[in-house]
């Protein structure tokens, strides 16, 4: 999470929607950057609206734009996955024993996933339960440059984002059913998705 006090404008961080890339970049110029620990670099927008907000108005006398990224949902997942398998390299405690990329997205539906398929969504960071937006701009993170065209036009100053935290080449190839199965299984961020192209 990024807070740019002059421009009254928050950066709230999704989860592998290039949050680490931008954070990077744009520390320098931000008045408040929280890139731990985990809960406060990706706070969700309910909780910026529940326990943020109200400070930063309260004490600028003025609301904050919030702007967020999202990617889309199944290749937010192969994002996930290419981690994971890059985690286990590492000895992370990441152990996805040789799994293909099918079987990792059948794991993250499964009623009950192993802990390194439970991922959640990307709506629980940018909606509320009912599915109603809590996120002033939400860009495609496929449209990039929008989302640096807009940010380069609140904070009046060039961006150049570095490439990090890009994980490992991975087959990530699904079957029909599978990726059907997932386009039902993530249907709420794909039609926030959907929405904002």
């Amino acid at each position: 999470m990024l807070i740019f006090w002059d421009q009254r404008l928050v950066f709230l961080a999704t989860p592998k929607s290039g949050s680490t890339a931008i954070q990077a970049a744009l520390e320098p110029l931000a008045s408040l950057a929280a890139d731990r620990p985990e809960p406060i670099k990706h706070m969700t927008a309910v909780q910026y609206r529940t326990h943020l907000a109200p400070f930063l108005t309260d004490a600028s006398g003025e609301k904050f734009t919030t702007v967020a990224l999202m990617r889309e949902p199944i290749d937010w997942l192969r994002s996930w996955y290419r981690f994971r398998v890059r985690d286990e390299f590492d000895e992370t405690g990441t152990d996805l024993n040789g799994h293909s990329f099918e079987h990792f997205a059948q794991d993250y539906m499964a009623v009950s996933p192993p802990d390194y398929a439970d991922l959640g969504n990307q709506s629980k960071y940018l909606t509320d339960t009912a599915g109603n937006r809590c996120v002033d701009r939400i860009f495609p993170y496929e449209d990039m440059a929008a989302f640096i065209m807009f940010l380069e036009d609140q904070l009046q100053f060039e961006i150049n984002l570095p490439r990090l935290n890009v994980p490992p080449v991975a087959d990530t190839q699904l079957s029909a059913a599978t990726h059907q199965n997932l386009q039902q299984h993530m249907a709420r961020d794909i039609q926030l998705y959907n929405s904002l192209l």
